[in-house]
């Protein structure tokens, strides 16, 4: 019954349950504004982290003084800077996450939003160590903790906000567009750079227009900022709000009641930002740096790779609904352990063809893990500390174990002379995360709304069908009862 026939019929409009599929056109375009808000905030932090992996070699130049950008000091400094940045990510979790536990995931997401196209802008306008001597790096990093800061809210509350928005029966399908965003970011930072410098040469671009990309981000934060200005709070945190089911201490209450659920979560993440980092945020480096590629080469090969993933991410999300979240991620948590190091020996091997086949292994693995991991991942928390519990376990995770990375495996093969290093690091974070993977729950069509910790209780282990139709019945159950309420 639509609106205008509710009110002729002095009825009132039949209340949807947080979770239920939109039953008027209102609604449907309130969660499409969600998810798009959601996925366009995070490909606009993704594309400024392409960007600088993109250009390692030309900021090596420009703020380092590396002579040769060969993969040597000068980029190990440079992804440093990166590193460094990510030291803050649990401070911007500690204090982002709990604030959105309190006063709303949408504030927070404006805010994240905010502060990082202003810190990506202003790196586009730095002076260079040519100029402006030691200055220069101090202000890179400056504005690499300001970013660090504001993602140590943005991805939790990207994907808390999706999750808490989707309906329980489509939540991995539509979950999946956070990751479809972040690699529309990664794939138009690839494109972008790796345009610039075929058209205006490696010279030019090491001489000013590496400013070009990070300027870019600016118009497309704001258009982020516009849509997530006009976003609703998410039901399911409405709905927790009014029942009083918030918590005043939530990093204190996830800290203590939840610390199972942290740990789980950032064992998993260590697989996640490993693998996504390596693969996507490093490869351009190390094709060129480490096994002399040519660097328009090796970066058309990632676009290629990242078209390929953007096709699959959607149906991937949706499989995950039909046959649960685990097994899926497990087989590529799996995959990770046993394939990484024959896909890294491929890459070294003079043959295009088989370059990039090792690419193509590594981001097909790579897709079933980024297109479950948006409704994955909230889904270990109650309502009352989702946010929380999400923005700490995952940024101590990233920032100590991940994040690090790419300096780790680019020093590791500087000082081994071993170029398999990147192969060994996603094998054992391989391992991590499959061990992790069996400590969760199954959350496929579970209800994220409660107190309770979301998905049947049984069904951590090893995966089964079974649990997906629990998870289904009771959050059927539960609609009913809101609708009958």
């Amino acid at each position: 019954m639509s609106t205008s026939e509710s009110l002729r019929n002095n009825q009132p409009e039949p209340r949807t349950a947080p979770g239920a599929e939109p039953g008027t056109p209102e609604g449907k375009r309130t969660l499409n504004r969600a998810i798009l808000g959601s996925a366009l905030g995070n490909a606009v932090e993704w594309f400024d982290y392409g960007v600088y992996g993109y250009l390692t070699v030309f900021m090596a130049v420009n703020f380092f003084g590396s002579e040769e950008g060969d993969g040597g000091l000068g980029v190990t400094l440079t992804l440093a800077t990166l590193a460094l940045s990510f030291l803050v990510r649990p401070l911007g979790g500690i204090i982002l996450g709990p604030l959105g536990d309190k006063v709303g995931r949408q504030k927070v997401m404006v805010l994240t939003v905010l502060m990082m196209t202003v810190a990506t802008g202003c790196i586009g306008l730095l002076p260079t160590l040519q100029t402006a001597g030691v200055l220069a790096p101090v202000l890179l990093l400056l504005c690499r903790l300001v970013q660090g800061f504001s993602a140590g809210g943005e991805y939790g509350g990207a994907a808390v906000y999706m999750a808490e928005s989707s309906p329980d029966r489509r939540r991995g399908f539509l979950g999946s567009f956070l990751e479809f965003g972040t690699t529309v970011g990664f794939m138009l930072a690839a494109v972008v750079c790796t345009t610039l410098i075929t058209v205006a040469g490696e010279q030019a671009v090491q001489d000013g227009l590496w400013r070009i990309p990070f300027l870019l981000t600016i118009p497309l934060g704001l258009t982020a900022l516009w849509i997530r200005t006009r976003l609703g709070e998410a039901p399911v945190f409405s709905e927790a709000s009014a029942h009083r089911e918030t918590t005043r201490s939530p990093l204190r209450h996830v800290v203590v009641n939840n610390w199972r659920q942290i740990l789980i979560l950032a064992g998993f993440v260590v697989l996640l930002n490993v693998a996504f980092y390596l693969i996507l945020g490093y490869m351009p480096t190390y094709l060129s740096g480490q096994l002399g590629h040519s660097t328009a080469q090796g970066n058309w090969m990632l676009v290629g790779i990242m078209a390929l993933m953007l096709v699959a991410i959607p149906p991937m999300g949706s499989l995950s609904d039909r046959v649960g979240r685990k097994p899926l991620l497990l087989a590529a948590a799996g995959g990770y352990a046993l394939l990484s190091v024959p896909a890294i020996m491929l890459l070294g091997v003079p043959n295009l063809l088989l370059q990039f086949l090792g690419l193509a292994v590594l981001g097909l693995l790579l897709v079933v893990l980024v297109s479950s991991v948006s409704s994955t991942l909230p889904a270990l928390f109650p309502t009352a500390v989702r946010y929380s519990g999400f923005a700490i376990g995952y940024n101590f995770s990233t920032a100590f174990f991940a994040g690090p990375s790419q300096t780790v495996a680019n020093q590791l093969i500087e000082s081994t002379g071993n170029q398999l290093v990147p192969g060994w690091y996603m094998a054992i974070a391989g391992i991590i995360g499959f061990a992790s993977i069996l400590c969760m729950r199954e959350t496929s069509q579970a209800t994220l709304r409660g107190e309770e910790l979301p998905g049947v209780p049984e069904s951590t282990g090893l995966p089964s069908l079974r649990h997906v139709e629990l998870n289904r019945q009771d959050a059927q159950a539960r609609r009913e009862a809101f609708r009958g309420a």
